[in-house]
């Protein structure tokens, strides 16, 4: 999980029971941090608007993950409306139950978020909520998928992609308006030409410093002296070029032009380099596919795990499960802990680095941003990747849809989506739909007809 910063706002009237108040607050926040949260919040219970104004100043030039208004007693809806209109953060409105003693009502909690709710929908303003104790299990489940969706959200609005090259004739899927992406999601896309940026500093790379990759790549994976050494190095200089691009321009990740200036003037693959980048969390996608890229954030970004772009190619009938491959590009971390990693060459251009291995076992959830509406969508599937013969050479996984895998296919061919998805490990599906609904994206389900 990432690492999600959480403004913890605890709200209160003083004609109510303090004291309690003061103890369930500090039992959410005891929970909260539990779970790992990183909280920014007051030194003590808001208790006016003039707090609540105060709060509120901290936190609007560096928004959080999530703003959460945790209603410790009632109070009306004056410091909700002033937290949630000054701070730019998705909402989740928190109340806690109270014993049914016959007697006073100490904390009238529920009516607070009741209040609260009331006063934001009729401004349009959305929220998440709960009705829980600290330590029930379904605060975490209702405020967790928020809190990441908040946080990708605010990773990608502080993001620049880079671009290298152009996409291929006849490859529409990864096509690209600039204007749109900043708009929408907030990522700066900046240009780069394989022929000044690339492959100038690649041919020149720090033959010291390749020594070092190589040696430490022979360490993991079976092979690799196998290949044409020349070649080996090319591919392992793209790399430290891309590197270095990442970390002079603070680049959040690379859409790339593999092929065929890779192979026809640099004498290498590109696959290999990106599957190593990627591995370092500076997702890689093939074909200048910047949307696919962005996916692969997206994905990285709720989950804190790689991501991986790739086509799916074939159904494998005995285990009804999708089969997904690339020539070499998956990150390392993916691959099956019991399969020895190797390396090969690319099965078209002859030409190294690429690595070989199948996809490791495990729950995953598959996204997308399509535009093949005319308008941004984001698909959204999940499975489980399954264990089987190695399909291809190169990396490829079987994943095992919740639908059966025929429908998938028909839902992406009938939809006419583009021909890269990306997978990451986990259950994400909640974190994407919340996403979707912040940005007001409409949702394509892969594994519903």
């Amino acid at each position: 999980m990432a690492n999600l910063r959480i403004a913890f706002a605890p709200l209160a009237r003083t004609t109510f029971d303090i004291p309690l108040a003061e103890e369930v607050t500090g039992a959410a926040r005891e929970y909260l941090q539990s779970a790992g949260l990183s909280l920014i919040e007051p030194k003590e219970l808001i208790t006016d608007m003039q707090a609540a104004q105060w709060f509120a100043a901290e936190l609007v030039e560096d928004p959080p993950d999530l703003l959460l208004i945790f209603q410790s007693t009632f109070a009306d809806s004056t410091m909700v409306m002033a937290l949630v209109e000054a701070v730019d953060a998705p909402v989740f409105l928190w109340a806690v139950p109270e014993d049914h003693t016959g007697g006073r009502l100490r904390l009238n909690s529920f009516c607070g978020i009741n209040l609260g709710g009331h006063a934001l929908t009729r401004a349009g303003h959305r929220y998440g909520y709960v009705f829980a104790s600290p330590g029930d299990s379904k605060v975490m489940e209702n405020l967790l998928p928020l809190a990441q969706a908040g946080h990708a959200r605010n990773v990608l609005r502080k993001s620049k992609l880079g671009r290298v090259g152009d996409n291929p004739d006849g490859f529409e899927t990864c096509l690209l308006d600039p204007d749109v992406i900043k708009e929408k999601f907030g990522v700066d896309v900046v240009q780069f030409k394989l022929e000044t940026d690339i492959f100038p500093p690649a041919k020149k790379a720090d033959p010291g410093k390749i020594d070092e990759i190589y040696a430490d790549l022979e360490g993991r994976v079976a092979g690799l002296g196998e290949l044409d050494a020349d070649s080996t190095r090319k591919s392992l200089g793209v790399y430290t070029t891309l590197k270095d691009l990442a970390e002079k321009e603070n680049l959040g990740g690379f859409s790339v032009r593999c092929w065929p200036e890779f192979f026809t003037e640099l004498g290498c693959a590109a696959c290999g380099a990106m599957s190593m980048l990627s591995d370092e969390l500076t997702p890689c996608s093939c074909e200048a596919d910047v949307n696919g890229t962005i996916t692969q954030m997206l994905l990285q970004a709720i989950s804190g795990e790689q991501a991986f772009g790739t086509d799916l190619v074939s159904i494998d009938n005995e285990r009804d499960a999708v089969v997904v491959w690339h020539c070499g590009l998956a990150p390392l971390s993916m691959a099956d802990p019991d399969e020895q990693l190797g390396v090969t060459i690319h099965s078209n251009r002859k030409l190294p680095l690429l690595f070989e291995f199948t996809l490791k076992s495990g729950r995953v959830t598959i996204a997308r941003l399509t535009e093949s509406s005319g308008e941004y969508r984001l698909v959204v599937g999940s499975g489980e990747v399954v264990r089987g013969p190695k399909s291809f050479s190169g990396t490829s996984g079987l994943i095992k849809f919740d639908s059966p895998a025929a429908d998938v296919l028909d839902v992406i061919l009938q939809e006419g989506l583009e021909h890269h998805i990306s997978v990451t490990y986990g259950d994400h599906v909640p974190a994407l739909l919340a996403f979707a609904e912040m940005l007001d994206l409409p949702v394509l389900h892969l594994n519903e007809m």
